[in-house]
């Protein structure tokens, strides 16, 4: 029996998003949930969010895109089974963030959502250059979009060789003011944050100075990590970075499969820190994502992964509070500056041929004030002010 959904729709909307918030709660996608909730802030937007119990859609998800790989066609089939939506209304652009191109088979059952948008817009999150041929019908479906926008450098050329259409570069982001923290040291009460994948040689070095020097440490203990609500993990999380001292961080997806990945890309915990205002310490990703977005001193500490005097760094780094402090400013400044979500919407929009809100330019002045304020009351900050990324 097929269900049909209504859109309730805002005549007043210009913009139409399709949401994975109802079937997938992998904590991975907490930000992006986030930065769609940051665009109905910031924009008039209606939201089309499929339902479908999260274990069911595992399976049909994984059916769905079997079938699509063997019929060598991405149009035919969706994960969301006997379910239909029908867009009625015309909007200005239609944008779709999809984490994983597996995702791309929810639209099938999105009737009218190219016909009735004037542009459409994909922002395709993680995929690996490495697995790109293995998901060439989904990748093909791509087409039906205006703009593609990938935050993995390496991997556009191989996706661009398939669509036949440019993809552009955009790196990932945060919501600078919700991170924004002026905290002093003594303030930030956990002394290491360490989310995600992780060394266990670290780790358990961390583990020891926990119970030899009272080290508050913070680390994941469950393998399956299912959100029972996005905003409750978000906030949780944020308040957690803008409250540490340190924060391991690694380039995206270091020990996949126990070794590391040879392309190297620049995970959401770097955006994450820096706008928390952490000292970020770990392995610094060798690629053009992490030289245009971390471009100032000590943006993170290099580390090796397996990092068993972790303890002594920590301590000789404990005794330069000017250096510190001079980081945690230029991390927070540049993160107000130049990694919001805002900048990241605009220039979606600036590519399609939008025009922004004056929401979008109230959001960008508030970030330049907190800016200026830190900077005008620091003394050790080294950062230079960039006009063309404040206008």
């Amino acid at each position: 029996m097929l269900h049909k959904n209504i859109l309730r729709q805002n005549q007043e909307s210009r913009v139409l998003i399709v949401s994975m918030r109802n079937l997938k709660c992998h904590v991975s996608r907490a930000a992006i949930y986030e930065f769609e909730d940051f665009i109905r802030s910031y924009d008039a937007v209606d939201l089309i969010q499929p339902s479908l119990d999260p274990n069911v859609f595992k399976f049909t998800n994984k059916l769905a895109n079997a079938t699509a790989n063997f019929l060598h066609n991405g149009n035919l089939v969706s994960s969301l089974l006997n379910q239909k939506i029908q867009v009625d209304k015309e909007y200005d652009l239609f944008f779709f963030f999809c984490q994983s191109i597996q995702d791309v088979m929810v639209l099938n059952s999105i009737k009218g959502w190219r016909e009735k948008c004037r542009y459409a817009v994909c922002w395709l999150d993680e995929i690996w250059a490495k697995d790109i041929d293995n998901w060439t019908p989904q990748i093909q479906f791509l087409k039906k979009f205006d703009q593609i926008f990938m935050n993995f450098n390496s991997s556009i050329e191989g996706v661009t060789s398939i669509i036949q259409k440019s993809c552009h570069s955009l790196a990932y982001g945060i919501d600078a003011i919700k991170f924004y923290s002026n905290f002093s040291d003594s303030d930030r009460l956990v002394d290491v944050l360490n989310i995600g994948r992780r060394s266990a040689v670290t780790h358990n070095s961390l583990l020891k100075l926990m119970e030899q020097k009272n080290l508050f440490y913070v680390y994941d203990t469950i393998k399956e990590l299912y959100m029972v609500d996005y905003r409750h993990h978000r906030h949780l999380y944020t308040n957690f970075v803008k409250r540490s001292r340190y924060i391991i961080v690694n380039k995206a997806k270091f020990d996949l499969h126990g070794q590391s990945n040879l392309q190297e890309e620049v995970g959401p915990r770097f955006f994450e820190g820096a706008a928390g205002g952490a000292i970020m310490l770990g392995v610094v990703p060798k690629c053009q994502g992490f030289a245009e977005n971390f471009d100032w001193s000590d943006a993170v500490i290099e580390i090796p992964f397996d990092c068993p005097n972790i303890g002594d760094i920590i301590a000789d780094l404990d005794t330069e509070t000017e250096r510190l402090a001079r980081i945690r400013t230029n991390n927070i400044v540049n993160s107000l500056l130049r990694h919001d979500w805002v900048y990241r919407w605009e220039k979606i929009l600036a590519t399609v041929g939008l025009n922004t809100t004056p929401q979008i330019q109230e959001r960008k002045a508030v970030l330049k004030n907190l800016a200026d304020e830190i900077l005008s009351t620091s003394t050790t900050s080294s950062y230079q002010k960039q006009t063309a990324l404040i206008n």
